[in-house]
């Protein structure tokens, strides 16, 4: 009999350690489950020790005894379709009788993406070694995330793998299209802003010069208008110094990004990107979304409460929101409400605080969360389609500005130029 230890949450969502004796780790699992509890790490005694002395890596190919499983030189990358797809069939296959083992081992053998197919070998070689599917995935961790590893141990807790599986995969579906129409709104704007970038710098830096020169020999650099010289000045700055002004542009963008990297510059950035007057409400109704389905998602699957907000605040993808549902996680974890601490964050609109509070008193929290995120998978799209139309003519009158500013410097000399030979 080996020791095994682990760390697991009881039904109030507390976190607890402890030992047990078994003849592997599956039988380990049963043990803790049979005590009331959730597992979320089981580790055998000595595991370590052993691969030391056997000369193996912990974290070798077959991941046994709670060893982690890497994945050298990993190839290529998974895009979220092809994962969607590959969890929509492993659903399938286990609902349809197959063991969890020979479903993987189909699915391997259909498999052409590199990097999924070395995954899922490395998965069923884990499973047949005794180890539980959620720590298979563990051990896989640029390709499935926190969310997907507890909501398939909860499937396995309660023995409806298939179901969490089937919710995964609808849950990745309507998390890309989302993305996918946010993405799609920044195309056009994207493409107009590169291109009038473009135009600009070929006016500054070879046309411009030309009218300078033309303007000295007639006019002389007293007579210009101040708008002239603010124009010429620049053109100049870009001709001679353009390179210096490039790595310069550079290095801001490098500052900017290290500055996001820090904790206190990820809040700043996020606080800007919801507040600011055109995609504010847009990135304020996706974040929305994404903790609503993601926590009412985790929470139809079995997963405590307190165990699914630590999830949802590391996959949020939002600093401020992050923030925020850590002050629900306390307050849950004192005994008190999620209404109150989400009201107070001044994030969420009445009308979501309501309903959360409503699903608080009635018990269906889960259900409620996931008709939120529907909701506001409608309000994207329409946010979507009014910053659309905004934009465009939004970027024409940038443009007109711009462009106009630069014909109308380059007239005035050219009228005065006019007035002194007609005299």
């Amino acid at each position: 009999m080996a020791k095994f230890k682990y760390v697991a949450m009881d039904s109030k969502g507390r976190e607890t350690e402890g030992m047990v004796e078994a003849e592997n780790q599956a039988g380990a699992l049963d043990i803790i489950k049979e005590k009331g509890f959730f597992p979320t790490r089981v580790e055998e005694l000595g595991a370590k020790r052993r691969a030391a002395a056997t000369g193996a890596e912990p974290g070798a190919k077959k991941g046994l005894g709670g060893r982690e499983l890497r994945i050298p030189g990993l190839g290529g990358r998974v895009r979220p379709k092809q994962l969607t797809i590959f969890t929509r069939q492993l659903a399938t296959l286990i609902d349809a009788g197959l063991p969890l083992l020979r479903g993987l081992n189909i699915l391997l053998k259909q498999e052409r993406n590199v990097a999924l197919r070395r995954a899922i070998g490395q998965m069923a070689e884990g499973v047949e070694g005794g180890n539980t599917f959620a720590e298979a995935l563990s051990h896989q961790p640029k390709i499935f995330n926190k969310l997907f590893v507890n909501m398939v141990r909860a499937g396995e807790v309660g023995g409806v793998l298939h179901l969490v599986l089937d919710r995964l995969a609808e849950y990745m579906e309507k998390a890309q299209r989302i993305k996918n129409k946010v993405r799609s709104a920044m195309v056009y704007p994207a493409v107009v802003i590169v291109v009038a970038v473009v135009v600009v710098s070929v006016l500054f830096v070879f046309i411009i010069p030309n009218f300078q020169r033309i303007f000295k020999d007639l006019l002389g650099e007293q007579g210009l208008p101040a708008l002239t010289r603010g124009v010429l000045a620049v053109s100049e700055t870009l001709k001679n110094h353009g390179l210096y002004v490039i790595v310069g542009i550079i290095g801001v963008v490098i500052l900017f990004r290290l500055v996001g990297m820090t904790r206190g510059g990820r809040y700043v950035y996020d606080w800007i990107k919801l507040r600011s007057p055109i995609f504010g409400q847009l990135v304020t109704k996706v974040n929305i979304s994404r903790f609503s389905r993601t926590l009412g998602t985790l929470m139809s699957s079995g997963v405590p409460v307190l165990q699914a907000l630590t999830i949802v605040r590391d996959t949020v993808g939002n600093e401020v929101l992050g923030r925020a549902i850590m002050k629900v996680h306390d307050s849950i974890k004192e005994g008190d409400t999620m209404a109150r601490p989400l009201e107070a964050a001044g994030i969420f609109p009445g009308m979501v605080v309501s309903m959360i509070d409503v699903g608080e008193e009635t018990g269906a929290l889960p259900q409620m969360l996931v008709k939120i995120a529907d909701t506001y998978d409608d309000e994207v799209d329409s946010a979507v389609e009014a910053i659309t139309s905004i934009i465009e003519p939004v970027l024409i009158i940038f443009l007109a500005l711009i462009v106009g500013t630069i014909v109308i410097s380059m007239f005035m000399p050219l009228i005065a130029i006019i007035g002194k030979l007609g005299q």
